[in-house]
């Protein structure tokens, strides 16, 4: 598979999750483990560019798919327009849920649901923040989707 823009050849056992293979084998800790179970979002990731918990799939399911994490958002060391909104808009406390907002957010861009803050809130809904960031992780995909 490609991971992030880099072509990878990775041997896993057939009941290795891709959050596992990724954080384990491809060296790539910034996707979170949380929940274990699809119900927190921080471990979101992009398959083919569409979201997907990666817990929740196993990593042989997807051979030759195109796989982005939060590693793979930058561009020769610039920052994502949506990582540095994180910062500018201070959209992060704990931090354990950013990789996984962030991955989401972008997508939530990608698709075009950044029309009003309760529509950002409804397709971000996946995404659990515990510490309450959610104002401000709503004005960092605000100002990134402006950008885009």
């Amino acid at each position: 598979m490609r991971i992030n823009g880099e072509e990878r050849r990775i041997a896993v056992d057939n009941r290795t999750s891709l959050l596992d293979m990724l954080r384990e084998r491809a060296g790539l800790p910034g996707t979170k483990k949380g929940c274990d179970q699809g119900a927190c979002g921080a471990c979101t990731i992009l398959i083919d560019g569409q979201r997907v918990n990666s817990c929740l799939t196993l990593a042989v399911m997807h051979e030759g798919a195109e796989i982005t994490t939060i590693e793979g958002l930058e561009t020769d060391g610039r920052l994502h327009p949506l990582q540095q909104a994180f910062i500018d808009r201070d959209a992060f406390q704990c931090g354990f849920c950013t990789a996984g907002q962030i991955v989401s957010g972008v997508a939530c861009i990608r698709e075009g649901h950044t029309g009003s803050p309760a529509e950002i809130r409804e397709w971000m809904s996946g995404n659990i923040c515990r510490c309450g960031a959610y104002t401000n992780i709503v004005a960092a995909v605000t100002q990134a989707a402006d950008k885009a």
